[in-house]
């Protein structure tokens, strides 16, 4: 009987913990969740405005080549309204090194204690997410497969 009992509770809890850790595409149509992070920039307010949140760090070969492609996207489509945040789990100091000699022309922020991340059931790196004017996720996959019209769909 106690073994019984202790199966179904285990069972319940993988349930939860299963519903708990979402994929990344289970995340598209739902609300964006408040974004639990430290702005190395100011902290943009992304409240009825398009955004895209990548999470991406340092030591990735593929976040550094995505970043010049973030970049000539917020050249092209801040003054319309859209807010990149990059979100890296690494720390402050490592960052802000990598910043100096590489351009993010865009909000940068940290995710330290990786809880984002695990929200997002982020298991690789890059991966972003649109976020439409109503703030819900619209799209997620590689930055480096950001159309122009996803974005501008986010847009309006």
């Amino acid at each position: 009987m106690k073994k019984t009992i202790l199966a179904i509770a285990a069972l319940a809890l993988g349930a939860v913990t299963a519903i708990n850790a979402a994929k990344p595409e289970e995340w598209v149509g739902k609300e964006l969740p408040e974004l639990a992070v430290k702005y190395l920039d100011a902290k943009p307010d992304i409240k009825g405005k398009a955004a895209i949140v990548e999470f991406w760090a340092t030591w990735c070969p593929p976040c550094r080549k995505s970043i010049p492609h973030l970049n000539e996207i917020n050249k092209k489509f801040k003054d319309k309204g859209l807010v990149i945040i990059g979100v890296s789990n690494e720390k402050e100091d490592v960052v802000t090194k990598f910043r100096a000699t590489t351009p993010m022309e865009y909000t940068v922020a940290l995710d330290e204690k990786r809880e984002l991340g695990k929200t997002f059931g982020i298991t690789g790196i890059p991966h972003a997410f649109i976020v439409g004017k109503d703030g819900k996720i619209a799209w997620q996959g590689h930055p480096m497969q950001l159309t122009d019209a996803d974005i501008e769909k986010a847009l309006k």
